[in-house]
């Protein structure tokens, strides 16, 4: 079903197998998407359950019924919180957008010694819609939580991930990745059942960096200091490079090299 388009609603708009579109919604799909009442879609909750939908016309408007639940396995198998200072800008914008696409779970923007941005209720609002729109195109099953801003060293002091890092752009620290390929790797989905997903925490700083005084109080609650590399990587580029590296470590290791050997 690739070809059947992806809209996000919340769960409070299904009752009893049907859809409560909102306007915005219904404009999306009959005008944008060009769609009419008996073509299909495919709608998600954002809490991991995809329905093969039907759109309906009533006189009030368009609704869409919900005729059978889709199997899906898109998301990876470790459960990824980006803590991410923001940038100055609209340049957190992108990176709602790409982590969404590369399968974060949870984003925590953080204001830090260097922040310049303060942002303001509407532009968490947007963050939030830009996360949708991105479930949708990169066909996730869920819709990554966009949290409310938070300073540095409540960030850091709340942070409840098994595996904690955060990324400091100079200075001898172990690479990222040598971090994660050495840890276990997770249940396979099938075999996981109610099994509590490994949880990951990765702190990007802003344009400068952390500054000393922050890596040394992440260090306090359990993060260790990791490289992404040698070279120095814009605020905006430096998740990307952090959940890619997440994504080839353990992303491969949902699906069987063969019928009888799970990875």
């Amino acid at each position: 079903m690739a070809q059947l388009q992806r809209l996000a609603v919340t769960a409070a708009q299904i009752l009893a197998n049907q859809i409560d579109l909102t306007r915005e919604q219904q404009h999306y799909l009959n005008r944008v998407l060009r769609l009419q009442a008996g073509d299909r879609f495919i709608a998600m909750d954002g809490r991991g359950h995809w329905w093969l939908a039907i759109l309906e016309a009533q006189e009030t408007g368009l609704f869409a019924s919900l005729t059978e639940e889709i199997a899906a396995n898109m998301e990876l198998p470790v459960a990824v919180t980006l803590m991410a200072a923001l940038p100055k800008g609209n340049g957190f914008d992108e990176v709602v957008r790409q982590a969404t696409e590369l399968g974060v779970t949870s984003i925590v923007p953080v204001t830090s010694d260097r922040t310049l941005l303060k942002p303001s209720a509407p532009k968490v609002d947007r963050w939030r819609r830009i996360a949708a729109e991105a479930a949708e195109q990169s066909e996730r099953q869920i819709v990554p939580a966009v949290l409310e801003p938070v300073p540095f060293d409540l960030a850091v002091k709340d942070c409840s991930q098994k595996h904690r890092f955060i990324c400091v752009s100079r200075g001898e620290n172990r690479h990222l990745w040598d971090c994660l390929s050495g840890l276990e790797p997770p249940q396979p989905p099938l075999a996981r059942g109610e099994q509590e997903v490994e949880s990951i925490a990765i702190a990007v700083g802003p344009e400068g960096g952390w500054t000393d005084g922050e890596v040394q109080r992440a260090i306090e609650f359990g993060f260790e200091p990791v490289s992404l590399g040698s070279r120095i990587l814009r605020a905006v580029t430096a998740p990307m490079v952090a959940l890619s590296l997440v994504g080839a470590a353990f992303e491969k290791c949902q699906f069987p090299k063969n019928s009888s050997e799970i990875c």
